[in-house]
């Protein structure tokens, strides 16, 4: 009689521990479940302001509807290297981007209705809803992976051409 009294607490809390371990199995497998997937819509080229020759040419996602500026690159998982986001607003405007629900560290390349870079937001860190914006007005607002900028020594003043699949 006293033993089983004894192994009852200790029954009950391992039953407490295996609950609450299936628990967060579970949340965690909804999480993977949101995948976002890139969709090319377009391809841009960077163009060096001093030469006029062609740094790199990336596939873009468009982003020019309300929702979509909104959303970004928000819940992805994953971004080529060859591959970007670029924000097409109405009208030019100092611009300015937060990194909140964006998993993955990104470069910000604010860009003018010539399509010249304007500024830079270098790296953003994923999930930080600190403000990132421009040092100029923008019309456009390029997104590419965290470091590709100073992979591809892009400087304010080179240029942007970009033309879409439609």
């Amino acid at each position: 009689m006293l033993l089983r009294l004894s192994l009852k607490p200790i029954f009950c809390l391992v039953l407490l521990f295996l609950v609450s371990g299936c628990k967060d199995e579970k949340e965690n497998v909804v999480e993977e479940k949101v995948k976002v997937s890139f969709k090319k819509e377009g391809a841009l080229q960077l163009i060096k302001a001093d030469s006029d020759s062609i740094i790199k040419t990336i596939a873009i996602e468009i982003a020019d509807s309300e929702y979509e500026t909104q959303t970004g690159l928000m819940y992805r998982t994953e971004l080529g290297m060859n591959q970007g986001m670029l924000f097409i607003f109405p009208d030019v405007s100092y611009r300015s981007f937060y990194m909140k629900n964006t998993k993955i560290p990104l470069d910000i390349i604010y860009i003018d209705e010539a399509k010249t870079i304007v500024s830079f937001q270098k790296n953003a860190k994923p999930l930080d809803e600190t403000s990132l914006p421009s040092e100029a007005p923008a019309k456009y607002v390029l997104e590419v992976n965290g470091g590709l900028s100073d992979e591809w020594q892009l400087k304010v003043g080179d240029r942007i051409d970009f033309e879409r699949l439609d």
